[in-house]
This record gives structure tokens, sequence and C-alpha cells, in this order.
């Protein structure tokens, strides 16, 4: 038998690293999401534990909004059923081990997009469904205009959020003092703030005005016009199963790209025979796009039938249709001034 030599070990053990990882990478954990939730008959998506407009059950636990829509079209997709879902709700401490687990198909529950939980969790983030940003709410008997006079104040933060982060980083930019009070759920922070422990709520604005609704006199108090970071909320994934990361990307993107044709829930049949190439594409009447994602053909009709297109479930759930009110902002499509933008359907 010859011997190797000891200089080549080294050399032996990076390759055999590489062929692991190869290896890995041709077989991952994942691969079959989309059958397993077939074979299942409903897709399992991760929410919050009820946030107004983005996802909230009501009396009948029948679940709404921005984020439910998200977690509807990909179930109309796959099943031309959007009441095919599964929704569990999840605290911002747990949400990312029960996708991690595989408790959850998809999370559809206003997570920010950072590097961190792009690199180190195993996740893949599929889009951005929503620009956010971190702001405070006060009392207006405060009579606080600017988080510029916070200083000193007492402020409740949810834990496992990235606001505890951005609050210090912004107070310590600006040399003003804080006392930081963190709470496990939005409930017990909101709470704690109505009942004077903290002088300031903290989280992403499209919060602020979800659990300002909460609150027994909601007019009592105000969102302070400073936005102090960036906050992408979109739905994530697992590594390992890019079919489904596609699937779910692709579905986010078709409601942004029916919004911007003017496809809507009303319109979409009528819409469906168009001669026009773009739209001839969209509707699978040219060409076997959704067949290349392991959908069907129409698998854009069945999405828009079930939830609208982004616009629709905009102003359902948070916008000029809702409760909350709030404005479409950085969230109107890109030719209208806004940042929403979807990759073409060709």
């Amino acid at each position: 038998m010859k011997r190797v030599s000891l200089a080549l070990i080294p050399l032996l053990a990076a390759f055999a690293v590489q062929a692991a990882h190869a290896q890995s990478q041709d077989k991952p954990r994942d691969r079959g999401t989309l059958q397993s939730v077939k074979d299942r008959g409903s897709l399992s998506c991760g929410v919050s534990q009820g946030l107004p407009g983005f996802s909230a059950p009501d009396d009948k636990g029948n679940w709404t909004g921005l984020d439910v829509d998200v977690c509807r079209a990909i179930a109309a997709a796959i099943f031309n059923d959007a009441t095919k879902v599964k929704f569990v709700p999840l605290s911002a401490k747990d949400r990312f081990t029960a996708l991690q687990s595989g408790e959850i198909d998809v999370l559809s529950r206003n997570s920010t997009w950072t590097l961190s939980r792009d690199t180190s969790l195993g996740l893949n983030y599929t889009g951005i469904s929503y620009y956010d940003g971190q702001g405070f709410l006060v009392r207006k008997s405060l009579k606080v205009n600017s988080a510029l006079e916070l200083n000193s104040a007492s402020i409740c933060v949810q834990t496992g959020t990235t606001n505890e982060q951005n609050v210090s980083d912004y107070f310590k930019g600006n040399n003003m003092k804080y006392e930081l009070i963190a709470f496990g759920t939005a409930d017990e922070t909101v709470k704690a703030y109505e009942s004077g422990r903290c002088d300031v709520f903290t989280s992403d604005v499209s919060q602020l005005y979800a659990e300002r609704l909460k609150l027994a006199a909601p007019a009592d108090h105000a969102v302070l016009p400073e936005v102090i970071s960036k906050e992408p909320l979109g739905p994530v994934v697992r590594h390992g199963d890019d079919q489904w990361f596609d699937i779910v990307k692709w579905t986010l993107f078709a409601m942004i790209n029916a919004e911007e044709y003017a496809v809507t829930q009303k319109n979409v049949d009528e819409m469906a025979k168009s001669p026009k190439p773009e739209l001839k594409r969209i509707f699978g009447t040219d060409g076997n796009l959704g067949e290349q994602l392991g959908l069907s053909k129409d698998w854009v009709t069945r999405i828009i039938k079930a939830t609208g297109n982004y616009g629709e479930s905009f102003d359902r759930n948070v916008g000029a249709g809702s409760k909350l009110q709030i404005a479409r902002g950085l969230n109107k499509l890109w030719n209208q001034g806004g940042l929403q933008y979807a990759p073409p359907i060709r």
C-alpha cells in the first residue's frame, strides 16, 4: 500500500469538505416542500399572534391581513383554493425556529430582512411585501412632537426584534439617555405602555398604527414623525429548496405585477383574454412559465382571483379601505413614486 504524503493531507481534507458541501447542495434537506404541501393538502404558514392589518384572527378564527394574503395566494397557486392554509401564530422569539424545524412551510409575519438573518439562520427572504421603518408611539399628553425630545425616556420594546438595537443606535447617535424595558410578546409590550410603565412604545411604524387600535383611547396617542431605521418586511423560507423559494417569491411578484398591469379580482377573467404579449405570458396562454415553477399555467389567475393584486390587498388590509388608514408611501409601485417593483414575468 502506498503511503500518502503528509503534505497532501490538508489538501485531501479540503477536497473532502468541498465534496460533502457539493453533495449537500445536490440533496438539500427540504427539496420536496411543494410535494409535502400537496401530500398534506394544506400550506402551513407562520404568522403573528395578532397584528391588525397584517395577520390577525377575527372572533370566529378567520385570519386576515397583508401577510395572510401572501399565504392565501400561495395556497391558491398550488391548490386553486385559498382556504387550504393552516395559520400558526408565532412570537417574535419563536418565529425563525418554527421555520428552521419544519413546523411551518413559510413565515409571513412582519419580519425584517437583515444580513445576519439572511446568512446565519439557514433562511432565505423571498422579497419585500412591505417597506417599513421603526418609529415611536407616545401619549399626546406628554406634548412631545419629535423623537429628539425623548431624552431620558423609558421605552417599551418587544424582545427578539431588531427594535432594541435600533433604539440603542438612535439614542447613542443623538447623545440621549434612555431606559429600555423589554417584554416577550407584543401584547405584553402594549399593555405595559398603556399602563404607564414606560413613556414610549417603539416598533415598526405599521405595527404602531395597528397596536394603537387596541388601546382604550387610540386618539390620545400619536406616532412621532421620525422613522429611525429601514425595516423591509417579507416572506421567509428555509435554505435548500430552490423550487419552493421560487414559488413563494414569484407569488408575491405576481401580485405586484398584476397591479402594474391593472389586473384585479373583478377583471381578471376578462384580462386573461387580452392579446397583449405580456398578459398572455402572465396568464399562461403563451408559454409554460407556470409549469416551470411546478404550478399550473393559470397560476397567476388563481392568485388574483383569491386575493386581488398587491394594491387591492394593501388597501383592504392596511390602507384607505382599512381601519389603519396607512398611506401607501414607499409601498406605491415604482412607476407611481414608490419602491414596489417586481421582476417581469417572461
